[in-house]
C-alpha cells in the first residue's frame, strides 16, 4: 500500500530533475542523491527513481549524438565562408556569409529540433510527476534502461 510520502518522494525525485536550471548538472545530482537515500522505502519509490535517472542520462545521450552531427556542419560553413588573402596583414580578411548553405540550414533545422525536444522534456518530465503524485505508474518514452 503505497502512503503520501512515498508518493511525495517519487513526485520530487522527478522534479528534482529542474535543479539544474540552478546547479550545474541538477538533472543528475538530484535525482541520484534523492533515489539512493529514498530507495529502500519502496518499490514506487524505487522504480520512479530509476525512470527519472535513465531518463536524464538518455537525454544526454541524444543531446551529444545530435551535437556531434550538428556542430560540424556550423563549423565548416562558417570556416568555409572565410577568406584568408594576405594571412600575415589581415588587410583583406572577411567572412563572407550572404548566401547560406543547405548545411547551414541542415544546423538550423536541428536546432528547432532541439527546442521541441527541450519543451517535450519539460512536459514529459511534468507529466512523470504528476503520475507519481497520483501513485501511478510512468515509463519516459524512448528511455535507455541504464539503471535496471
Amino acid at each position: 500500500m503505497l502512503n503520501n510520502h512515498q508518493k511525495n518522494i517519487a513526485t520530487f525525485i522527478h522534479l528534482s530533475t529542474f535543479s539544474r536550471f540552478i546547479v550545474p548538472l541538477g538533472n543528475f545530482i538530484g535525482p541520484i542523491l534523492l533515489w539512493s537515500i529514498n530507495k529502500d522505502k519502496g518499490e514506487f519509490v524505487n522504480e520512479h527513481g530509476k525512470q527519472a535517472i535513465n531518463f536524464q542520462i538518455s537525454i544526454l545521450l541524444y543531446t551529444i549524438i545530435v551535437g556531434m552531427i550538428t556542430i560540424p556542419f556550423f563549423i565548416f560553413k562558417i570556416f568555409g565562408g572565410i577568406d584568408f588573402i594576405d594571412i600575415n596583414g589581415f588587410q583583406n580578411f572577411h567572412i563572407n556569409l550572404d548566401n547560406p548553405s543547405p548545411l547551414l540550414y541542415f544546423t538550423g533545422f536541428m536546432g528547432f529540433l532541439g527546442i521541441i525536444a527541450f519543451i517535450l522534456e519539460l512536459v514529459f518530465i511534468v507529466t512523470a510527476s504528476l503520475k507519481a503524485r497520483d501513485g501511478l505508474p510512468y515509463k519516459y518514452p524512448l528511455t535507455i534502461n541504464f539503471i535496471k
